[in-house]
């Protein structure tokens, strides 16, 4: 259990095998902009805030707005990018921090010229181990719509367990119809006696 999130030192970025996962940074924004618009179709359908395409200042504001959370320690998001290229990837973090628990959210996604490679689950099984070995996390969890398939895949793939369905959970942002939530999760297992 942590009081003051904010006095935390944590390290803004570490590495899987293939991958630079750090918090963003001013600057990231023509990056992440042009893997939005070039992946704008296959977002669409999950990702409210992918409606439209984004205008280019607002990409860099919402990097800065990112790297503010992350000092904050209120949302912890996290950038993706190839170390052999420096290419940028997509996005990750660490959301919906509950540091009673501690407890976390993970959500992702993938620039589409780089999608089907592993590069999520490999993220997400790193981002998983950052927030296990060095937040000291209890509780990971990934959330996705229920027909997102490929959201569900990288979940399964990454060894969380499918714990509930929600049912008519949320509206969908575009046709608002009523969509189910799945929710997996991963746990640390304490041992017998263990303060919970």
């Amino acid at each position: 259990m942590t009081e003051r999130p904010i006095l935390l030192d944590l390290p803004d970025s570490f590495e899987s095998e293939r991958l630079i996962i750090r918090a963003p940074r001013p600057g990231d924004g023509p990056a992440i902009n042009a893997a939005v618009v070039e992946s704008l179709a296959e977002l669409r359908p999950w990702m409210p805030w992918a409606v439209e395409t984004p205008p280019l200042a607002e990409t860099e504001e919402f990097a800065r707005r990112a790297a503010a959370g992350w000092l904050t320690r209120e949302s912890l998001t996290l950038t993706l990018w190839r170390k052999d290229t420096d290419e940028y990837v997509g996005n990750s973090g660490m959301h919906r921090i509950d540091w009673e628990v501690p407890s976390v959210e993970i959500g992702y996604w993938v620039r589409t010229s780089l999608a089907g490679q592993g590069y999520i689950t490999e993220a997400v099984d790193a981002i998983t181990a950052f927030a296990f070995d060095t937040l000291g996390a209890h509780r990971v969890e990934i959330h996705c719509d229920e027909r997102n398939t490929r959201s569900a895949a990288v979940a399964r793939r990454a060894g969380f367990d499918l714990e509930a369905i929600l049912r008519n959970h949320r509206r969908h942002h575009l046709t608002l119809e009523l969509r189910n939530t799945m929710i997996f999760a991963k746990v640390r297992d304490l041992p017998p006696h263990a303060p919970r």
